[in-house]
């Protein structure tokens, strides 16, 4: 049996995402191993600078291939015309459809993303002052 093209769009697309979240994983892992705090931030070795940018790296692709991908994978391989929706509007019909817990949430995520990403601040205090537990979802 022949899948259609949005099933396997679908299947290509969660494949990616999967190894975007294995990688976050073990990034995890090995962060949890190293018990940083926010103190060490200034003086970090080179091998823990590249483990945060490794996590930084894989949950901004995860974010931004799940968004711009992933959901609309989801909505086309259901039957879904999507050309005319309007981000929200999908997050909002993923919502509905269980497929995300919370509209609202995704977008506060992806706004702080924005935000770390445009407007990074200068010191270690205000680089973690309101996102230190933005991430703890995933896990």
């Amino acid at each position: 049996m022949k899948l259609p093209v949005e099933w396997l769009s679908l299947q290509q697309t969660f494949a990616v995402c999967l190894g975007h979240e294995a990688a976050l994983r073990d990034a995890l892992l090995d962060l949890k191993s190293r018990q940083l705090a926010a103190a060490d931030l200034d003086g970090l070795s080179k091998e823990d600078r590249r483990l945060l940018d490794q996590f930084a790296y894989r949950t901004t692709r995860l974010q931004d291939d799940m968004g711009a991908r992933l959901m609309p994978a989801v909505l086309r391989a259901r039957g879904e015309e999507i050309t005319a929706m309007s981000v929200i509007d999908r997050l909002n019909r993923l919502e509905q459809l269980g497929w995300l817990a919370s509209a609202e949430h995704w977008g506060e995520l992806r706004r702080v993303r924005n935000e770390f990403a445009h407007e990074y601040p200068e010191t270690v205090a205000e680089r973690f002052k309101g996102y230190s537990g933005c991430f703890l979802f995933i896990y």
